[in-house]
């Protein structure tokens, strides 16, 4: 019989308690399909990245994970690049906005998503990783070079700052309507500082943007036409403007997916960005996957065949 680790998130979402009963349904649909299913609970930041590299060293075939964005960025980045490539991650629906489960066309339950794993391939597939420097306590000494992979998107400039004001007690009791709160409040009051990005050998300035592996974004909104989660690249959608009122005009334009017509919105295609705040003295955020991580100068990179991620039969099959 197979066996799998399942790794949750217990307070993933708004309903905690209706979230664990769906992730023991999913155990036990699992093991109606032969898969010996061990739970295992994450109880804070960071014990899913660890629980994942601990079931890809003891060998583990299969690591499934049922969680937000955010839970499921911390797996990722326990598996690779140092997992071997029999090591499948598969996904479980589940937390705020979910949105590579959406990308893949997942249902919303764990236990429905499950009834469907005997249709789900390996597939490798390309990360994103950002690198930034980290200051160390000897001001004397360089700064430590960090390095983080990223599954969907991250957010650099305005929507950074949106996570980085975002309490978490906010966002667990609204989901996604506390970012849409968060994101009007602080368009009233944010500077809109400008950033640099290098990208394919040109230079363009901005104030938000996104680099992105799916099509979705914030689990809702299109930024981008379509995904590039099987493709070595990334889809990088450039907001330019510092003034607040064309904030809200970009909005309304995202919402009627008409944001590319725009003269101060550009789309460009690249493996590699680096953002540089265009002012030294100024702290400009950058958030993957839906969490915040960093601050500029940092650069963006897809690394290729990075991770085997179980896909529904036929998705993408020509992606």
């Amino acid at each position: 019989m197979r066996t799998a680790t399942l790794i949750y998130n217990p307070v993933a979402g708004r309903q905690p308690r209706r979230r664990e009963r769906q992730v023991r349904d999913a155990a036990t649909t699992l093991s109606k399909s032969g898969i010996t299913v061990k739970l295992a609970q994450t109880s804070g930041p960071g014990m899913a990245q660890q629980m994942a590299r601990d079931a890809a060293q003891r060998g583990e075939g299969l690591i499934l994970v049922c969680g937000g964005d955010g839970t499921i960025n911390e797996v990722i980045n326990g598996l690779a690049p140092g997992a071997p490539g029999e090591t499948a991650l598969g996904i479980l629906p589940g937390g705020t906005a979910n949105i590579i489960a959406k990308e893949l066309g997942l249902p919303h339950d764990p236990a429905r998503a499950a009834q469907e794993f005997s249709n789900w391939r390996p597939r490798r597939i390309a990360l994103g990783q950002a690198a930034w420097a980290v200051a160390r306590g000897d001001s004397r000494e360089p700064p430590a070079v960090e390095r983080r992979y990223f599954l969907s998107v991250s957010g650099v400039g305005f929507d950074a700052y949106v996570v980085y004001k975002l309490s978490a007690a906010f966002k667990r009791s609204l989901g996604v309507i506390a970012y849409i709160i968060e994101a009007v409040r602080q368009a009233l009051r944010h500077s809109f500082p400008v950033f640099v990005c290098e990208v394919n050998g040109k230079e363009l300035r901005g104030t938000f943007a996104t680099i992105q592996r799916t099509a979705l974004y914030a689990g809702w909104l299109r930024l981008v036409p379509r995904a590039a989660l099987f493709e070595p690249q990334f889809r990088v959608c450039l907001f330019k403007s510092r003034k607040r009122a064309r904030y809200f005009l970009y909005a309304a334009a995202v919402l009627a997916r008409q944001h590319l017509r725009l003269s101060d919105v550009e789309l460009v295609e690249a493996q590699k960005v680096s953002c540089t705040a265009a002012d030294s003295e100024t702290r400009i955020h950058f958030e993957l996957d839906g969490e915040l991580v960093g601050e500029l100068p940092a650069t963006f990179e897809v690394v290729p065949n990075a991770l085997t991620l179980l896909v529904p039969e036929g998705r993408f099959q020509h992606g």
